[in-house]
């Protein structure tokens, strides 16, 4: 999977508007503030809290 990291700079969670990070398999970015974890599918992050899951 190959994510745009110049997508990541611009992007904020949409819960509490903080950083993203992405994670190491690059699968999804994860919020450290709220401790969510976005889904990125088909090189295209969703965005949306209601499909977040926690992060470990």
């Amino acid at each position: 999977m190959s994510f745009d990291k110049e997508l990541l700079a611009i992007l904020a969670c949409p819960q509490c508007k903080g950083e993203l990070s992405l994670t190491p398999d690059e699968d999804g970015l994860i919020c450290p503030a709220c401790k969510l974890k976005y889904p990125v599918r088909d090189d295209v992050p969703v965005m949306l809290v209601d499909e977040a899951e926690p992060s470990e």
